[in-house]
């Protein structure tokens, strides 16, 4: 992949006027664009359908988890969409119904393992015993066993990920933040160049970009952060 191609900008909006307006100042410099529920319940799907037209990768972040069956028609009204990725919680089931119903389309399905603004407090808080390092590998471990295509997870995690359910599924990281960009109410972040090289595929980026002063200037600087990334790992390839 082209370093623009891994970025993926979180189109975080209520106003589909305002997110159409940040595409065109972005233009080409962007490879793929989120709509997740802010957006999405705003008029923000028949964007992401206009967007797939247009030949551009839509990420569908409905973070889905429901009985099978409704799971599993959900999926399908998004691969009728268009839509390059569509988000599930990682529950077996769940899991299993979005898997079957992508089957046959250009759908990927990737599955939530741990919120990033989850710690190990929250989990305890919500009556999980597993510390979020446990839980984000079995549910991963659970993933592959159902053909998910890849994970959500912390850059935190890629490293370890990557290592347990090998190349061949996807690992999309959100919580990036450029050196010096505010955390916000991320609690497990990472910069794009550790992120790539700790074995991430996808980084989602919103706010260091969609609050920027100049998002496109902002956007270039992350996309040269991967490329920076990805000559590092190619170099160390060689040697």
């Amino acid at each position: 992949m082209q370093p623009r191609d891994r970025l993926i900008v979180a189109l975080d909006f209520f106003d589909v006027a305002k997110a159409r307006a940040l595409i065109a100042q972005l233009g080409d410099s962007v490879g793929v664009y989120k709509v997740g529920y802010q957006l999405g319940l705003a008029g923000g799907l028949t964007l992401a359908r206009d967007l797939a037209q247009e030949g551009k990768a839509v990420f569908v972040d409905m973070k889905l988890h429901d009985i099978g069956h409704t799971v599993m028609q959900g999926a399908k009204s998004v691969a009728a969409l268009g839509a390059r990725f569509l988000t599930v919680h990682a529950y077996p089931q769940t899991m299993k119904a979005a898997v079957e119903a992508a089957r046959g389309t250009d759908l990927k399905i990737l599955a939530v393992t741990v919120l990033t603004s989850y710690d190990d407090a929250d989990l305890e808080a919500s009556g999980y015993r597993h510390t979020v390092r446990d839980l984000v590998a079995l549910r991963a471990r659970q993933a592959r066993e159902c053909g998910v295509h890849g994970l959500v997870c912390s850059a935190e995690e890629a490293s370890m990920l990557r290592s347990l359910v090998g190349p061949g599924m996807l690992l999309v990281t959100p919580g990036i933040r450029p050196a010096g960009a505010a955390v916000g109410d991320q609690k497990r972040v990472m910069t794009p160049v550790a992120a790539i090289n700790a074995g991430a595929d996808y980084l989602v980026v919103g706010r260091p970009i969609t609050e920027a002063v100049d998002p496109q200037q902002a956007a270039a600087g992350i996309v040269s952060e991967i490329a920076q990334a990805g000559n590092q790992t190619a170099s160390s390839k060689r040697e």
